[in-house]
C-alpha cells in the first residue's frame, strides 16, 4: 500500500485518491483531440480514515466551492500537455491543501484602544470640525 506523505505525521493512503481523464482544451496541437491530458482528482474528505476531524473540517472549509456537498474535494488539472505532468499537478495541489489544514489557526486575542489612540482620534474630530465650521458661509445678520 503506498502512502502519500503530507506533512511529518500526516499521511493518506493512495487509495482514497482517484482520478478521472478526459480531453483537454489548450495547448497541444492535434495532440489534444486524442489524448486524455486533463486531469479531475476526487478525494473523499469526510470518509477518509487518515485524517484527523479537525484536519477534515478546515479541509472543507478550505476546499470552498472544490467540495461537493457530500464532502468530496475536486481538484482539476490541465495546466500541461501531458497527463502525467497534470496528474501530479493536481495531486500537489491536494498536498498543498491538506499542509495547510494542518496548521492550528491562531486564537485572535481581543484588544482595546490605548488612551493615546482615543485622545488622538478626539482632536483629530475636533480638528474636522474646525475646519468644516470655518467653511460655513458668514450671515451678514450676524454682524449688525
Amino acid at each position: 500500500m503506498a502512502k502519500i506523505e503530507i506533512d511529518t505525521g500526516v499521511e493518506i493512503d493512495e487509495k482514497e485518491v482517484t482520478f478521472e481523464f478526459s480531453l483537454s482544451s489548450g495547448p497541444g496541437g492535434q495532440n489534444v483531440n486524442k489524448v486524455a491530458t486533463a486531469v479531475k482528482l476526487r478525494f473523499d474528505i469526510v470518509q477518509s480514515p487518515t485524517l484527523s476531524q479537525e484536519i477534515k473540517d478546515r479541509l472543507v472549509i478550505l476546499g470552498g466551492k472544490r467540495v461537493t456537498d457530500q464532502g468530496v474535494l475536486l481538484i482539476a488539472a490541465k495546466r500541461f500537455r501531458s497527463q502525467e505532468r497534470n496528474r501530479q499537478d493536481a495531486l500537489d495541489r491536494l498536498i498543498v491543501l491538506i499542509k495547510k489544514a494542518t496548521i492550528k489557526p491562531k486564537k485572535r486575542k481581543k484588544t482595546a484602544p490605548t488612551k493615546a489612540s482615543k485622545e488622538a482620534r478626539l482632536t483629530e474630530k475636533k480638528h474636522r470640525q474646525t475646519i468644516k465650521q470655518q467653511r460655513q458661509t458668514i450671515n451678514p445678520q450676524d454682524y449688525t
